[in-house]
């Protein structure tokens, strides 16, 4: 799940939650906003921990060093 769907559901799932006032005998409104804000919740935290680790690592300290020479030349 990208980061826009999970903030999507974060969305819909508050405006279900928050602004509809629908009366269904079948489907409690409610309960759907928060599960989905909940589901959106964990997938956007899921999401940044991953994305944290894929930050680049630093080169090993070993690893060989490259110099580059400028070299000018006259003509």
């Amino acid at each position: 799940m990208g980061i826009v769907f999970c903030i999507g559901m974060l969305a819909v799932g508050a405006i279900l939650t928050l602004a509809v006032d629908w009366n269904t005998d079948v489907v409690n409104l409610d309960v759907v906003g928060l599960v989905l804000m909940a589901v959106g919740l964990i997938g956007l935290s899921v999401y940044v921990s991953i994305f944290k680790r894929r930050k680049t690592q630093p080169p090993h300290p070993a690893a060989p060093v490259v110099v580059e020479e400028e070299r000018h030349h006259l003509s």
